[in-house]
Order: structure tokens, then sequence, then C-alpha cells
């Protein structure tokens, strides 16, 4: 079948004609279903996400050994992170076990993402479920991966070279522990660029010209989305927010290169 370009989007995005309509029932759902299907992905997510707290307690102390040895690495040695307030250090191991409960039901709560956006696509897009859920899923560790073992410990590092004879770099646990989940978090997100691309390019949405022909508008976004981001204001934190945006930006253009379809006109 020949390809055309879809009414309202780019000419650079291609699109399947809409001839398969009752193949889809997004257009038969009311708003208060979706409402409904809307509650119910949450209530599935929000469970799926308990399993995962109830998990991560047996494993409590080993993940926040894990999480905590970057910021502890800066410091001298014999040096230990500290806490001002009774509760900070209890409040801490709560969140540990919140942020490692998402991350174990990861795959299960993005099944639910995909659950609620499967009733407005076609047929032919409903079977991409399992590598929905598998690169999304990837995505988010790569991030996470990232943060924990470049970006974090390098703006730590960053952070502690202001330490002086007269100037002791003495961290605070709730301070140190919340900036790495906002750049968990920040970076779990901005690992899903190939992942969306993938799709798009999948669904005909979105062509490799396409993200060439705007890379330099690409380029001013992915700074304003840095400086919106990043959860200090300085720039070296900055650009290790732009930088892997940047470098997953030109290997969205490659997946989306090798997945998309290449256009084909009819005579």
């Amino acid at each position: 079948m020949a390809l055309v370009p879809f009414p309202g989007t780019h000419s650079g995005a291609l699109k399947l004609p809409p001839e398969d309509d009752e193949e889809s029932d997004g257009g038969k759902m009311s708003f208060l279903e979706h409402l409904d299907e809307l509650r119910k992905r949450i209530i599935n997510a929000c469970i799926g996400i308990a399993v995962g707290v109830g998990l991560s307690f047996f494993f409590i102390q080993s993940i926040y050994d894990f999480l905590t040895a970057p910021a502890l690495a800066t410091l001298p040695p014999g040096s230990k992170l500290i806490y001002t307030q009774p509760t900070e250090a209890f409040s801490l191991y709560i969140q540990i076990s919140l942020i490692s409960g998402v991350a174990i039901a990861a795959p299960f709560i993005m099944y639910q993402v995909w659950k609620f956006i499967a009733p407005g696509l076609y047929a032919n897009e409903k079977r991409f479920v399992i590598p929905f859920v598998l690169f999304t899923t990837l995505g988010f560790l790569a991030g996470g991966a990232f943060n924990h073992y470049v970006a974090y410990p390098f703006i730590m590092v960053y952070f502690a070279s202001f330490n002086t004879p007269n100037l002791t770099y003495m961290p605070q646990l709730s301070y140190v522990f919340g900036l790495y989940v906002k750049m968990l978090l920040g970076l779990g997100v901005i690992f899903q660029m190939p992942a969306v691309v993938f799709f798009l390019a999948k669904m005909q949405i979105l062509t490799a010209w396409y993200l060439v022909k705007h890379f330099k508008i690409a380029i001013l976004l992915v700074f304003i989305i840095a400086a919106v981001v990043t959860p200090t204001g300085d720039p070296m934190t900055l650009m290790i927010f732009a930088a892997p945006m940047l470098a997953l930006y030109v290997l969205s253009i490659g997946v989306a290169w090798i997945v998309g379809p290449t256009p084909v006109t009819s005579d």
C-alpha cells in the first residue's frame, strides 16, 4: 500500500490512511470511560509499586549503601554523611524503599501505561506492547545507570572541589539524596527519547529526515529543557543534562532511519 501524508502532520511525517477505523475502538469510549480506565491503570500501578516496596525492604541496607556510595567517595577517608533532624534518616529509608519499589515495578507500570493508550491505536499498532514495555524500561534503567556511574559522581566531585583548608565539605544526608533522586528522575525521562522515536517511526508519524531537518531547533530545545529539569542552577549540571540529550537525539535519528518506513508515492 502506498503511503500518503497524514492530514495535519508535517510533510516529513507519514502515516497509513485511517482505513481500518473499525479496528480502533478509541473513539467508542466516552470521557467518563476514559477517566475510569485511567483510574484503573493508576490503581494497578500503585499495587505494583506497593509490591516492589515490600520486596525492597529485605535489601534496604544494601540499597542504601549502593545509592550513597558516589557521595561518600567524594569525602575524605573516614568521613560520613550527617543528618540534623531526628526523623531525617528514617525518612530517607522510606524514600529509598519507594524509589526501589518503582524501579522493581517499572515493567508493570509501563505495561499499565500501554494498556491506557492502546484503545486509541490501530490493531497493527497494538502489537508493539512488548517492545514498548521492554524499551521504556531499559531506557529508564539506562538513565539511572548513567546518573549513578557518570553524572552524579561527576557533579559531586565538582561540588567537593570547593573544599579548602578553611572550608570543610560536610554534605547533609537529605540534600545529597534529594539531589540524587532529582537527577535520577530527570535522566530516566531523558533516556526515553530513543524509545519514543522508535514507536513514532514504527507508527509512521516521524521520520529520520524530519529529525535531521530540525536539528538546529532541537539543540535550542535541548538546552532549554536541560535548564528546566536540572536540579541546580549551575552551568556544570546543565551540561551534564544537555550532553546526553544531544547524544540521544543523534541516536534517535539512527533509530528512526533504521525502523522507519521508506516513503513511497503513488503514481
